[in-house]
């Protein structure tokens, strides 16, 4: 404390003697002396130093209505203000300082304190080592954290860390080429890696939910059409991600994942956690209940913070807006718009939530919680629009990994040990997009095949990506895709995009479309599809058909698994499983795949893209530390990813669940029906009889 009372002490009158229009003096006989002087800066940087530390969480906490990006720009003022009082406190002597130097003297004495005593904390092992007993201690005293039957001795914490859309090539490429030393230290001290398979729908919606809740049934895309409500569900809109989550809920009969004692960081869905902070699912909801954008306010609350993300923010705004004009003064190809507010997007993902959700992970991780399930945005969010390859996400993941060093290290400290286990929800393919290279989106060319106007100006389709819907959410916004989200009723198709896979639904027929009444009404729809050079197959009505006219039955062995080959192995078995979904669409679109270079047409504006089949999308991967047990063969599917999770925490702690997890699990069962409600509870979702658990209640 003395060290940064210091430092900040000479911060002060080194920005006294720079800036203009601050001026620091003291009153009396020798008010100009080095002395004098020296000691008024010791005061107001004392007196700063503890309105910062008691009046600041206050201040915070009485903004909790403040849109989470609207209270980062209040800090700078804020802090100003609490500078020019703490001045003000200064005894026998006086500064002088205009309230917009305020701001940035301000701003600079946080960074350079929050920098020292960073550095401080560091190199002093003994002090950090007391400081994390005491959380421990406290926690022990709790009784949370404790293996049953062994008080005392806290059980193996875990942690999954998401790097999203970060494919199995990918990481592979990126440890080879030093780019993530971190990651590359954990594999060298034993940690095991491998690919696994996801379904037909390779994008978060799917992957997490399946990952966090068990279940992807019926998740055909990222945003398809139902019937039934004449709704489109889009799995970055909080609405709809609420709704997933209630189904897979409903049909597991389980909270989640993360049901004991676990925490949940910038995900689409909460896996049953109790800590949550900047889910998806949870922002639509308003109230005291709604903790979604907690994690803004904990990480904010300290104003050192909000200085070195906002300067960070602002760097990687510039860094972006100076790769796209590289990219366009060497006429880089493929090239998507990358204007507009998307340097800010971006920037909000590589940044701002990254830092919270480190911040989060690493305060869990000092408390000593069980399980946490963090999501990193980062790399998929720029491989988007620069491709999922190149020098734009090269920098990414090594800052990437530098978050991961933060956690490594606070794992070596924390008062439970803990597990890392690295995982991804899909991987990216690159590729021109469809309307870049034939010059019309996959609604245009619907319209024209089934004789309806077409605008003559190509139109384009809005990227899905996670970030846009995070900064919405982070803005206390809705997120919805204009006309798509209530799509006028009608004899019109409904087209939708999902990465590379494009999805067709009539609205007015009733169930789905057969493949006869498709022919019959629109008669050159389904041939100018099928033989287009940029469509690798459709799903019709249970058949599968290529170009030249090939058709595959799924119901018969064999036609579909040669039909689909260039796909991939199980390309058939997760087109099948998908055809089963009651809301697929009537017309499933897979955009054509070249086996040689990997590359896919998405159908929405990314060059580099996931949603569909074909390369490197549908590859993710797992890594997991020696002391869980091997997962055996490929999982395929998120689900199995799930229960590959959960049975490394039943090692680490036993199959509880907490009585609180339980009550939300039955909230969610009672709305079914009687006849769909289960008879019993799953395996390992609550204690089995006469089998002795945990206590859990709170």
């Amino acid at each position: 404390m003395i060290l940064v009372w210091a430092v900040s002490t000479l911060t002060m009158l080194l920005l006294a003697g720079v800036l203009p229009d601050f001026r620091l003096q003291a009153e009396g006989p020798g008010g100009d002396s080095l002395t004098r002087i020296g000691l008024t800066a010791a005061l107001g940087a004392g007196a700063f130093g503890l309105l910062s530390a008691l009046v600041w969480p206050l201040v915070v906490r009485a903004l909790l209505l403040v849109p989470a990006l609207v209270l980062g720009l209040l800090v700078f003022f804020l802090n100003g203000s609490l500078l020019l009082i703490a001045i003000g406190l200064i005894p026998d002597g006086h500064g002088e300082v205009a309230p917009e130097t305020a701001v940035v003297v301000a701003a600079a004495m946080s960074a350079v304190a929050s920098a020292t005593s960073t550095a401080l904390a560091v190199r002093d092992d003994e002090a950090y080592r007391r400081r994390l007993y005491r959380l421990a201690d406290r926690r022990r005293r709790r009784g949370r954290g404790t293996r049953p039957g062994g008080p005392g001795r806290a059980a193996p914490g875990l942690v999954f860390l998401q790097l999203d859309g970060v494919g199995h090539e990918e990481l592979r490429r990126a440890l080879e080429r030093g780019l993530m030393p971190t990651a590359a230290g954990l594999l060298e001290r034993d940690h095991r890696l491998m690919p696994w398979r996801t379904d037909w729908s390779s994008q978060t919606g799917a992957g997490q939910l399946g990952i966090l809740h068990g279940s992807t049934f019926d998740v055909p895309a990222f945003r398809w059409y139902e019937k039934d409500t004449g709704q489109v569900m889009v799995c970055n809109r909080p609405a709809c991600a609420a709704e997933l989550q209630r189904r897979a809920i409903a049909r597991t009969g389980d909270g989640g994942l993360l049901t004991l004692d676990g925490a949940s960081r910038g995900n689409l869905f909460s896996g049953g956690a109790d800590q949550l902070a900047l889910v998806l699912s949870l922002s639509a909801r308003r109230g005291r209940a709604n903790r979604s954008r907690a994690g803004y306010f904990a990480y904010f609350s300290d104003p050192a913070n909000a200085v070195r993300t906002a300067v960070s923010f602002v760097a990687e705004v510039v860094r972006e807006i100076g790769q796209s004009l590289r990219a366009r003064v060497r006429r880089q190809h493929p090239r998507v718009g990358r204007g507009g507010l998307y340097p800010l997007i971006r920037a909000f993902a590589t940044v701002v939530e990254r830092d919270v959700v480190v911040a989060a992970v690493v305060g869990d991780m000092l408390a000593g919680r069980a399980a946490v399930y963090a999501d990193l945005v980062a790399y998929d969010e720029v491989a988007h629009h620069s491709g999922p390859h190149g020098r734009d996400t090269d920098r990414v993941l090594a800052r990437l990994d530098r978050g991961l060093a933060l956690i490594t290290r606070v794992a070596e400290h924390a008062p439970r040990s803990y597990r890392i286990v690295l995982l991804s929800d899909h991987g990216q393919s690159p590729g021109e997009t469809f309307l870049g290279r034939y010059g019309l989106t996959l609604k245009d060319l619907v319209r024209a095949a089934c004789g309806l106007p077409v605008s003559r100006r190509a139109g384009h389709t809005r990227s899905g990506a996670e970030a846009r819907a995070a900064v919405l959410a982070a803005l206390r916004r809705p997120v919805e895709d204009g006309d798509e989200a209530h799509p006028v009723t009608g004899s019109d198709p409904v087209v939708l995009a999902s990465g590379n896979l494009g999805l067709i639904s009539f609205p007015d027929v009733p169930g789905r479309a057969g493949r006869a009444w498709i022919e019959r009404v629109h008669p050159a729809l389904l041939p100018t599809l099928a033989n287009h050079p940029g469509v690798g197959f459709l799903l019709v009505d249970g058949e599968v058909l290529g170009p030249g006219g090939a058709v595959a039955r799924l119901d018969r062995p064999g036609e579909a698994e040669a039909l689909l080959a260039d796909f991939g192995l199980g390309a058939a078995e997760v087109v099948r499983r998908t055809n089963s979904f009651p809301h697929v669409a009537d017309i499933m679109v897979n955009s054509a795949y070249d086996p040689g270079t990997g590359e896919v047409h998405a159908f929405e504006e990314q060059i580099g893209s996931h949603g569909g089949l074909g390369g490197e999308q549908e590859r993710p991967f797992l890594m997991w530390p020696p002391e869980l047990s091997d997962p055996g063969p490929e999982p395929v599917g998120a689900e199995a990813v799930h229960h590959v999770l959960r049975r490394w925490l039943r090692e680490a702690d036993g199959p509880q669940v907490p009585v609180e997890g339980a009550a939300r699990v039955w909230a969610a069962v009672d709305a079914l029906t009687e006849d769909s409600r289960p008879e019993a509870a799953p395996s390992g979702i609550l204690p089995s009889a006469g089998v002795p658990v945990q206590d859990e209640t709170r």
